[in-house]
């Protein structure tokens, strides 16, 4: 019998309502008014085999980002929150580096500017670029947040940045409601080509038709992911409380476990801890 599948939560939101704001939870009613904090995602992944967790921006309003950093700085450490991925805004010079100084004192193992809620040529522009190039210098992942359209955007991105590490959030966005297979799997594949990317196994149930999550319908789209990067540039985490859109987060572990039950106990070693540890730069002794 296969052991349970020792977890770090590399995608752990919050939502911390009355501290900070999430116009964009307005149109989705499990997120649109309630507060998701970390005494519920303790009590949902007790026991389950998550031995940790790096928090995710969680794409607050634009004015609060910096302050969302500051207030998670003070949840590092507790809980097993390991650490956060901070958002942060490269197009913009004014700032860049004061906030790449600030960050190194909170906690921060890596940032994010989520892609596909800006204009596609935003990543494309001259300064954008050179502040990801910072982010590389300082030995820190870019997590790269694109919908499969944007894949070829993100290749582009991720050869031109060739010293920058990137993390592919959310298996590169399957449209698995459309059953578009074929165009994400081709884009995956040439984005795995590229040594400096790894993917992340987080996200994906969000993209089915509302009830029909299944491992079968999930599992075409696991496999190819972890044989296109191979299990040692794949790792997991949980969107969690997005993930409550369409499937409870216990029963995306429980998928996680089913999925990858298959694997040899190295590969689940290192997509359910190694890769995680590797690319976030985690203390080997964080966790068990």
């Amino acid at each position: 019998m296969t052991a349970p599948l020792a977890l770090i939560d590399t995608h752990q939101h919050l939502i911390l309502r009355g501290a900070l704001g999430y116009g964009w939870t307005a149109g989705l009613p499990a997120l649109a008014t309630a507060s998701f904090t970390p005494a519920d995602y303790a009590r949902l992944t007790a026991g389950r085999g998550v031995v940790g967790s790096l928090f995710m921006e969680t794409g607050v309003d634009d004015g609060d980002y910096q302050t969302e950093a500051r207030l998670i700085a003070g949840l590092v450490g507790r809980d097993g929150m390991l650490g956060q991925i901070a958002s942060c805004r490269p197009e913009q010079d004014a700032g860049f580096d004061a906030w790449l100084d600030e960050c190194g004192e909170l906690g921060v193992h890596g940032f994010r500017r989520i892609l596909h809620v800006v204009d596609d040529g935003l990543s494309q522009a001259t300064t954008f670029r050179a502040n990801l190039r910072k982010i590389g210098r300082r030995g820190m992942p870019f997590d790269l947040c694109v919908l499969a359209r944007q894949h070829g955007l993100a290749e582009d991105l991720v050869r031109t940045l060739d010293d920058q590490i990137f993390v592919l959030d959310h298996c590169g966005n399957p449209d698995i409601a459309g059953g578009q297979f074929t165009p994400w799997a081709e884009g995956v594949r040439r984005l795995a080509q590229y040594p400096n990317v790894v993917a992340k196994l987080s996200g994906i149930t969000v993209n089915c038709a509302p009830g029909t999550v299944s491992a079968a319908l999930l599992r075409p789209y696991v496999a190819h992911l972890v044989d296109c990067f191979g299990a040692d540039r794949v790792l997991w985490g949980s969107d969690w409380p997005v993930v409550e859109v369409n499937a409870a987060l216990p029963e995306w572990i429980n998928l996680t476990q089913e999925l990858l039950s298959g694997a040899s106990d190295a590969e689940r070693h290192a997509i359910g801890l190694g890769t995680a540890r590797r690319i976030y730069n985690l203390s080997q002794g964080t966790v068990e």
